[in-house]
């Protein structure tokens, strides 16, 4: 199966992302906040940085109890500037 590329609105919203996260973390170290998220610094660096724009929804998962936000926060962050969808 081949993936298909990510979408100028798909990038944008990884961007915001990462931006949210690095918010999020505040003071706390990102070496701190990968540890506690289960993935490596690298890793966390990249998604902050918009260099990794669709982490898996596991890794975001961890990421949202890790810094104590709402998953719900973060998909709104994703979300936000994204076309709706409309229900088939």
């Amino acid at each position: 199966m081949v993936r298909q590329p990510l979408t100028p609105q798909q990038i944008a919203a990884g961007q915001r992302l990462g931006v949210a996260l690095r918010a999020a973390r505040g003071g706390r170290s990102l070496v701190e906040v990968a540890v506690a998220a289960g993935m490596s610094p690298e890793t966390l660096r990249k998604i902050e940085a918009g260099r990794l724009p669709a982490p898996a929804f596991g890794t975001v998962v961890c990421l949202s109890q890790a810094l104590g936000v709402p998953l719900s926060e973060l998909a709104e962050v994703w979300m936000a500037g994204m076309p709706v969808r409309q229900a088939s």
